[in-house]
């Protein structure tokens, strides 16, 4: 029995010493993806319920993680009522930059759309989302209209 404790408690301190040393090694930095990467911040934007005519601009933010210039080649809404914008010149690694997407908000009613990214990448295509409610304005309080008679 003795020498069954002594084998539990040896293989504790073995695992104890082994789990310290792996701690205790600094953590490998991972090295950037081979060619062009757009990692973006998010692929989706909700405009939440916004009123008839309100600011149809959103932006999703990107960056190149990868080791090569990255171009986007094109961007093209799902249909004509969203309308995206890009970079025309390389991002290169290490730097950001912004999609922006303009969706017509006089349309009334919940949506769904997508915008395609075309680029040089391995991956060579990315969907984006934007969804959302566009509602009419509330009625503007015009407050009390005067009498027609002067009192």
């Amino acid at each position: 029995m003795k020498k069954l404790s002594a084998l539990f408690a040896a293989m504790a301190l073995f695992a104890t010493v082994t789990l310290a040393q792996q701690e205790a090694q600094p953590a490998q930095q991972q090295q950037p993806a081979e060619g062009p990467v757009m990692t973006f911040e998010t692929t989706e934007i909700d405009y939440g319920t916004i009123e008839k005519g309100s600011d149809p601009l959103r932006v999703f933010k990107f960056k190149n993680t990868g080791t090569e210039p990255l171009v986007i080649k094109n961007a093209r809404g799902s249909c004509g009522c969203t309308v995206p914008k890009w970079p025309k010149e390389p991002i290169m690694p290490g730097e950001e930059g912004v999609i922006e997407v303009r969706y017509d908000t006089n349309r009334i009613g919940p949506f769904t759309k997508t915008v395609t990214i075309t680029t040089n990448e391995a991956v060579e295509r990315h969907i984006l989302r934007i969804k959302g409610k566009v509602v009419s304005p509330a009625p503007k309080d015009e407050g009390v209209p005067a009498s027609k008679s002067g009192f």
